[in-house]
């Protein structure tokens, strides 16, 4: 089983597949993020896998096609090169803001010799349904049938191909300038039979389809530009396009501890990542993505019903119900068991979504002036849930599963509702409910600074009452609760260099074992120093942690801080997020010290 960092994001912005720098696809769900897989050898050897590679010993090199999500891996032989390039085709003629749309869940992939020649080796061993089916394959007039519970594909290609039981598998040789071109295609059962598509036009127009929305998203001109625009590449490939969610990584149950058992399904969409997800697509693509997301959100809510949580996640298409349950069949990536579907997180009561939803309509301010009197009123519901229940414990930002405590980060989201709806106020038609906003907010913001603060650790630590630190917290002076410079922020940024940092990466809290350092935190830290106008040192923590990316830029949820490599789900949202957050940070202190 390869490294996490060792594979390569495709997608279509409906489903995703990762494909390893040896040319096979390990993780493959279509038609969208949170469907069954047809190659999942990524968390089992029982989960299936498509290979293509040349026969006998090579190195790789791999790069991602500019301005797109097509990948190009080149294999150096004694007798060559061969390259690979695969891709999620994308819908014929999209373009621009309409990219993936109507996306047709088919995966292609072209061999070609570049220089002398190759023998290639294919195998297609598809899985259907997490490995739990070996389906049947057959010939027929439309290319190789593979059937297997409710899943159909179609295999087409210019090579011919054997049939081997459950198997399909080749050996052909390529001359320079040779190329041979496969596409398997994917459908439901109930669905209409397939028409096969022309892989070589496919793929072309995929690459164009990328080409174009990257050309439209040049806005970003701060530092880090090329990392920025690799992350909103790969924000837009995990965004469901036919409802704007932004889907929190493209697989599950990828370890927080390698053996562990903290490995979770993450392919669904998070109101708690909302305000910086949207603040991201603003800051790195543009309005159009950041307007769609929160009205998926929005929409997604629905009403507030008061004897009820606001909802903290949703699936793809804006489901609630993300029930979870375990694969036993599965061994799980290097035997971190158990394998899960579905995420029970989803009954958990999270305070913090009310300021996420708050914030997003508060960034999108100038966007909103046409805002539908439904949203308007589920704005004006959240902010009177934060007066109801500021004072409750909750599950905190982090999800734990050990029961509810008053969370520190949770009482700064409630005062950022309530402080962004008093200013939005006019906008919500609800004048007359700021005085009973601006009371709950001064009572909330009193007990933050009252009961959130440790003298004995010098510090704004995780949940009132406790002494022990939570690098959430590094939230306050982004979201403006107090200024970077406050000599109590200050305080707790020096204690969580001091106890939480190393090599430069950040552990969520104190007491976190062999838990990895949480890669948006790093980045959290990166927008305090830079707040602060400690410009040095942000950048020193921020050129740290993107340098643990993998060599296509991609970063997971954590970094191993034994062995600093990439683990958690994969390429993960959240920490794409906090790259492009913590870059535009920089830019903007450097050039206001510039101005000054």
């Amino acid at each position: 089983m390869a490294e996490i960092s060792d594979y390569a994001f495709l997608g279509d912005c409906q489903g995703a597949a990762l494909v390893s720098s040896d040319g096979s696809v390990d993780w493959w769900c279509p038609p969208r993020f949170d469907a069954p897989s047809v190659f999942a050898r990524l968390l089992g050897s029982a989960g299936g896998h498509w290979t293509i590679r040349p026969r006998g010993e090579y190195t790789t090199s791999r790069r991602y096609l500019d301005g797109t999500m097509v990948m190009q891996t080149e294999f150096h032989t004694q007798d060559g090169v061969l390259r690979l390039t695969d891709a999620l085709s994308l819908g014929v003629g999209e373009r621009g803001h309409g990219i993936g749309l109507t996306s047709p869940h088919v995966l292609l992939r072209r061999v070609e010799a570049v220089v002398g020649t190759a023998q290639v080796t294919v195998e297609v061993a598809a899985r259907p349904e997490y490995g739990l089916v070996s389906p049947t394959v057959a010939d027929a007039t439309t290319g190789i049938e593979i059937s297997g519970g409710a899943d159909r594909l179609t295999l087409t290609g210019d090579r011919d191909l054997t049939i081997d039981g459950s198997l399909v598998t080749g050996e052909f040789t390529l001359a320079e300038g040779d190329s041979a071109v496969f596409a398997l295609h994917h459908r439901r059962a109930a669905d209409p039979p397939t028409v096969p598509l022309d892989g070589r036009a496919a793929l072309r127009d995929t690459i164009a389809a990328w080409q174009s929305w990257d050309r439209i998203h040049q806005g970003y001109q701060g530092p880090y530009r090329e990392q920025v625009r690799r992350s909103a590449l790969v924000l837009q490939a995990l965004t469901y396009q036919p409802t704007g969610a932004v889907i929190a990584a493209a697989t599950t149950s990828l370890p927080e501890e390698v053996g562990g058992e903290a490995n979770w399904d993450y392919r669904f969409g998070w109101l708690r990542d909302g305000a910086f997800t949207l603040k991201a697509l603003w800051v790195a693509a543009c309005p159009d993505e950041a307007h769609r997301f929160f009205d998926w959100m929005a929409e997604s809510v629905g009403s507030v019903d008061a004897e009820d949580h606001v909802p903290i996640m949703f699936g793809a298409a804006g489901e609630r119900d993300l029930t979870e349950h375990t694969l036993e069949h599965l061994e799980g990536y290097r035997d971190s068991r158990p394998v899960r579907i579905g995420n029970d997180a989803w009954r958990q009561k999270q305070l913090d979504v009310i300021g996420e939803v708050l914030e997003c309509a508060w960034v999108l301010r100038e966007q909103l002036t046409d805002l539908s009197p439904a949203a308007a009123g589920l704005l004006r519901s959240l902010a009177d849930r934060a007066v109801d229940t500021w004072q409750e414990p909750d599950a905190g930002i982090w999800e734990g599963r050990e029961g509810q405590r008053h969370y520190l980060t949770s009482k700064v989201m409630c005062w950022l509702a309530l402080d962004r709806a008093v200013k939005l106020a006019q906008l919500l038609d609800a004048e007359a409910k700021v005085p009973q906003w601006s009371e709950a907010m001064t009572q909330v913001r009193a007990a933050i600074l009252t009961e959130g603060w440790s003298t004995s650790s010098k510090a704004f630590t995780g949940a009132f009452g406790s002494d022990h630190l939570d690098a959430g917290v590094l939230v306050m002076p982004i979201l403006g609760f107090l200024p970077a410079d406050d000599e109590r922020v200050l305080a707790t940024v020096d204690a969580i260099e001091r106890d939480l940092v190393q090599a430069g990466l950040v552990q969520r809290w104190t007491r976190a074992g062999d838990e990895g350092a949480f890669i948006i935190c790093s980045y959290w830290l990166v927008q305090a120093l830079a707040l602060a106008g400690r410009i040095d040192q942000a950048r020193r923590v921020f050129d740290t942690v993107t340098a643990r990316a993998n060599d296509l830029g991609l970063l997971a949820e954590e970094i191993d801080r034994r062995e600093g490599s990439l683990i958690g789900n994969f390429p993960q949202a959240l920490s794409h997020i906090g790259l492009i957050n913590a870059a535009w940070t920089i830019g903007q202190v450097e050039a206001a010290a510039t101005r000054s």
